[in-house]
């Protein structure tokens, strides 16, 4: 049998491991290309002359109207000088003045959601210190999810909490930018996702961010016709209902690399029509296999979006695992073996997710994620005053961020008869979190075949967490 050596992310390094010549390996600029980039500022101001469903903003701002213009926060999106929030604040900015609106009615948010807010320092990175000197230091903040005066709206349609940030609420004009990429919560980030979770409190975040949506067939595949999509859809709406107003969004179809492909402008549902066709072209990726493969490969750098340990602290790094399961489901037997590399030292990264080490712990004494994400040890770590307040003053992830991440991370164990943890450090977290630690790759693969016969086939994505983007994989069409 011919092999090939692959290199996977491997904590601060790469580990080599061989693989069958007919594997099937996804990397970018070899298995697929994205469409061409345009100009990001010519896009904005053209999506922006011409929005979608809405009045434009020369005539939603004027002389005595409160504007709020919300971003995403450091975690996707990039930071060059193309990319998208830090080319379109500026033009945004340039039609509110030309309109009237007066410079110290408009406020700019960073919508992290129960990510840890962001520093003066990561907005001066994304933004550019021009925009951010600006605002800084009263008119830039970041949204917090435990906010005192926390806008509660009650239940939409579908039972989910609906909360809201009240600047928003109260403003005259709320606009909010956003990049549509392909996502495993509900198929692209963007559009109502983004306002469901990046301007919300925990309690709404838990309607969605839970067992009963994440563990559902239809979560897997990352599409945007699961239920979890249709509760973003809903809560959107429901905040729109309980403000008066409809959100102006501003949304960029993103590339590998964060390039912007596409624009559009103007109300949450018509923005989201007219970006996913160009954003299903570029995310999803339709293999040359004839059969589903048996065997997904993956590696996990120690550092990715979610910041310094995501491959480190055990919770992050199954949630890792399980993202990357849905969105290569569609192209993978039903059940599948993972074989991931992970350097798993057992390193939390306490400056930045101080509730993850004592909520790995609780999760043991359950026996399982579902049961622990329903018990009074999941509580009191999220009603634990010391870590939410360290989550709005000290730049800290929101102790429900672990649950959400627990219920994610906990799919490969309903779906995979195994998932095999090469190369870890402390094997001890690796089994806490349901898998098989081993040594080495040869150990993986050999148990693998046990399970799914002597010429499995092979899906391996390599850099799925380090290089860019991530995309979604399909069999042929």
């Amino acid at each position: 049998m011919n092999i090939m050596e692959i290199l996977l992310d491997y904590g601060d390094g790469k580990m080599a491991v061989d693989l069958p010549e007919d594997s099937v390996v996804v990397r970018y600029g070899q298995t697929y290309t994205d469409p061409p980039a345009v100009d990001p500022r010519e896009a904005v101001r053209k999506a922006l002359e011409n929005p979608l469903g809405s009045p434009p903003l020369s005539e939603l701002a004027g002389p005595d109207k409160k504007v709020v213009i919300a971003f995403p926060d450091r975690v996707k999106g990039g930071s060059s000088p193309n990319s998208h929030r830090r080319t379109s604040i500026p033009i945004i900015l340039e039609e509110l003045l030309a309109a009237g609106t007066k410079m110290e009615n408009i406020h700019l948010l960073c919508a992290p959601g129960l990510h840890r807010h962001n520093t003066l320092e990561e907005f001066y990175s994304y933004l550019g210190k021009d925009i951010v000197n600006l605002f800084y230091p009263d008119r830039i903040s970041n949204h917090d999810a435990e906010a005192d005066d926390l806008l509660d709206l009650g239940e939409d349609e579908m039972g989910n909490a609906v909360q809201l940030n009240r600047q928003v609420a109260e403003a005259d004009l709320a606009i909010m930018i956003g990049h549509c990429a392909g996502n495993p919560y509900g198929g692209y980030s963007g559009g109502h996702k983004m306002v469901a979770t990046g301007l919300s409190g925990w309690r709404s975040i838990a309607s969605h961010h839970c067992p009963k949506t994440m563990h559902r067939e239809d979560w897997l595949g990352a599409s945007p016709k699961s239920h979890m999509r249709k509760q973003f859809t809903s809560i959107g709406q429901a905040m729109e209902k309980g403000m008066g107003k409809q959100f102006f969004v501003v949304d960029a179809v993103l590339g590998q690399h964060a390039q912007v492909l596409q624009v559009a402008a103007g109300t949450l549902a018509e923005v989201e029509k007219a970006t996913w066709p160009l954003a299903a072209q570029r995310t999803n990726v339709h293999l040359d296999m004839d059969e589903r493969a048996d065997i997904l490969v993956v590696g996990l750098p120690r550092n990715f979006h979610y910041g310094p340990g995501m491959g480190s602290n055990p919770i992050l790094m199954s949630l890792a695992i399980g993202g990357q399961l849905t969105r290569c489901w569609n192209a993978l037997r039903p059940d599948p073996i993972i074989i991931a590399a992970a350097v798993c030292d057992g390193w939390f990264n306490p400056h930045w997710f101080p509730s993850y080490e004592e909520t790995y712990h609780a999760l043991q004494r359950h026996c399982t994620a579902a049961e622990f994400l329903t018990s009074s040890d999941m509580m009191d770590i999220v009603n634990n005053k010391e870590y939410r307040y360290s989550y709005s003053n000290y730049n800290t992830y929101h102790p429900f961020h672990a649950m959400s991440m627990i219920s994610g991370g906990s799919v490969p164990q309903l779906r995979c008869p195994a998932v095999f943890l090469v190369g870890p450090q402390k094997p001890e977290y690796a089994r806490g979190m349901g898998m098989i630690p081993v040594s080495t790759f040869d150990q993986a693969m050999e148990r693998a075949r046990r399970l799914v016969g002597a010429k499995p086939r092979i899906l391996c994505t390599p850099e799925c967490f380090s290089g860019g983007t991530a995309v979604h994989l399909h069999m042929k069409q």
